[in-house]
């Protein structure tokens, strides 16, 4: 029986250190953010069952619901309905089984002998064809190249050569001017009704298809990709043929354009395939009755590249294959949650409410966060501040953390030093708020913002960036000077005062051509149909100077259509400095037209 006491009670008190401390962190309501919870994360979100986790894919769905589950666990409640936030995306270009082509009432085969492009409309026409080489119509100082001179191509097809005539010269001025889509639309403002395009044999010696492009904005005019074969039959009269044409134009690199005098029946018929995806919405309502009614938002987007392949944003262009993203971005969306478990954890954290965000669509071009700011379940004058995590997995030896938008608010800068240990984590500030990642739509509602990153590497965009390069303990630390950053932020009653601090030029996903720019932030989603929002305009560039505001809907340019960031960028890329350029816009429903001077 003694034994048996004894024993009992030397069980008691092993054990009081273990109580004690279970009973010290409940008061305290402290939670600490570890590595085997991050690697936990981590490990889920870029494992092979989530296949990339590619928007509106099972597994962008997949990781979704581990976001939500999660901060359910920790006691987070919904923002608004059940947490998500729908939303449809284009996952897949196809081609419509009313396409066809007839050349002299021969039919030719879908696939085989012609493939419309993605950019094309869904229309029909039958005409006569014109060749005009490569469709350039260039005016520069150096390059005067214009194949639409001398030939009648109103209400016409015409036949245009793919690439350019220094296919070998990767330095050529002629690229800028060589883009598929760039020369169709050239070819609708010149009054053809309908495009041709052949790959001559030094272009592309195989011929082949490739497949169809998601971000191909219709140029509102048939386009069809037509085979070697079907393009010399269509010549044939003219007895010329693909490959003397590309010849003749690759050596005097001058125009030749003529009239074929053949009548071609093509209809083009384009399906696009949409899917549902969503964000993650979740509150943390704050602790101070008044306050509790401002936030602050802490987000990171889950979804990746997928298997990769054409089009993906991948950089291994010769691999497909699963593409893990452990630091893009299961790391932003790991530390998030273990950020969200512990303000939910300490009591005293958060006079505000702190919503998590967790996105979907930011690879394909910020879409989930444009989708939240474009249709918020709050009001976002109440948002103090958004902080973004994006890759913040891969802090290296140097211990360099990058934090972008400090400038974005009055004294932000200085709160962050404040707040953040430097002879732990060395820190490179940016004041700028546009930047590649989610920030950005927030940023463009006037909203402070705060990035951090800690860099690219090697494995960025590759099937290799994996969940045993992730750097855990910087994460650790990363994970405590945010939360420093953001309790501050949480708990001072006085609001950020926002600043404007954008970039000294426009951010572009797509490559700008000479130069040319209005200095404007354009709206890369595409949420706004039949014209380009500017979402920033940088103060003291053309746009601004030429009395352009944000919001404005650009829809003419120089008396041309612009329904979409591509139209914007060929418009642009038309352009020289010192030109003074005509833009109509509408603001608030008004047409209205700015003279500018690029």
């Amino acid at each position: 029986m003694k034994k048996n006491i004894l024993f009992k009670f030397r069980n008691i008190i092993q054990s009081i250190p273990v109580l004690f401390i279970l009973f010290i962190f409940s008061i305290e309501g402290y939670s600490q953010v570890t590595v085997q919870e991050l690697q936990l994360h981590i490990k889920y979100l870029s494992s092979d069952a989530l296949l990339g986790r590619l928007t509106g894919s099972p597994g962008d769905s997949l990781a979704a619901v581990y976001v939500k589950g999660n901060l359910l666990s920790y006691g987070l409640i919904p923002l608004s309905g059940d947490g998500f936030q729908r939303y449809k995306v284009t996952k897949k270009v196809v081609v419509g089984k009313a396409s066809s082509l007839s050349v002299n009432n021969v039919n030719y085969a879908l696939d085989k002998d012609f493939m419309p492009l993605a950019f094309s409309s869904d229309s029909q026409l039958e005409s006569d064809v014109v060749f005009i080489g490569y469709g350039f119509n260039i005016n520069g100082d150096s390059i005067k190249w214009d194949d639409y001179n001398g030939v009648d191509v109103k209400g016409k097809w015409v036949m245009i050569l793919r690439g350019d005539p220094e296919p070998d010269n990767n330095k050529s001025p002629y690229i800028s001017f060589s883009a598929d889509r760039d020369k169709a639309l050239l070819a609708k403002d010149m009054g053809a009704a309908g495009v041709l395009m052949v790959s001559g044999p030094v272009f592309d010696p195989q011929d082949t298809f490739e497949a169809l492009n998601l971000e191909g904005y219709s140029v509102d005019i048939p386009v069809l990709r037509i085979k070697k074969e079907v393009a010399d039959a269509i010549l044939s009269k003219s007895n010329a043929t693909v490959a003397s044409l590309e010849k003749k134009l690759n050596e005097t690199k001058k125009p030749y354009s003529f009239s074929v005098n053949v009548k071609v029946n093509g209809k083009t018929e384009i399906l696009r395939e949409l899917a549902g995806t969503r964000n993650v919405m979740m509150l943390l309502p704050g602790e101070d009755p008044k306050l509790k009614n401002e936030y602050i938002i802490l987000g990171a987007h889950f979804d990746h590249l997928g298997m990769g392949g054409p089009g993906s944003g991948s950089r291994a262009l010769d691999t497909t294959g699963i593409h893990h993203g452990a630091d893009d971005n299961a790391s932003g969306v790991a530390m998030m949650l273990e950020l969200a478990k512990k303000f939910a954890q300490t009591k005293g954290s958060h006079k505000r409410s702190i919503i998590f965000l967790s996105f979907s669509g930011e690879e394909e071009g910020l879409l989930g966060s444009k989708h939240f700011v474009d249709d918020p379940c709050i009001d976002l004058s109440k948002v103090d501040a958004m902080i973004n995590m994006d890759m913040v997995g891969r802090l290296n030896e140097t211990n360099n953390m990058e934090i972008g938008g400090v400038g974005t608010a009055t004294s932000l800068k200085e709160l962050v030093y404040a707040n953040s240990d430097t002879s732990v984590i060395k820190l490179t500030l940016s004041p700028e708020g546009y930047g590649p990642s989610d920030h950005s739509s927030f940023y463009g509602k006037n909203i402070p913002v705060l990035f951090y990153f800690t860099g690219a590497h090697m494995d960025y965009h590759t099937p290799t960036d994996t969940w045993e390069k992730i750097n855990y303990k910087g994460m650790v630390e990363i994970s405590a000077l945010i939360f420093k950053v953001a309790e501050a932020l949480a708990n001072d009653s006085a609001r950020l005062e926002f600043k404007e601090a954008g970039p000294k030029e426009e951010v572009n996903r797509y490559p700008r051509r000479r130069g040319v720019t209005l200095g404007i932030m354009p709206d890369f989603a595409g949420v706004i149909k039949n014209g380009l929002r500017a979402d920033f305009v940088t103060p003291g560039k053309p746009a601004a100077l030429g009395g352009m505001q944000k919001g404005d809907i650009i829809t003419f340019i120089n008396g041309k259509q612009v329904n979409n960031i591509q139209d914007y960028m060929f418009r642009m890329g038309q352009l020289k400095h010192g030109q003074t350029i005509s833009v109509e816009v509408l603001r608030g429903g008004k047409k209205m037209v700015l003279v500018i001077l690029v």
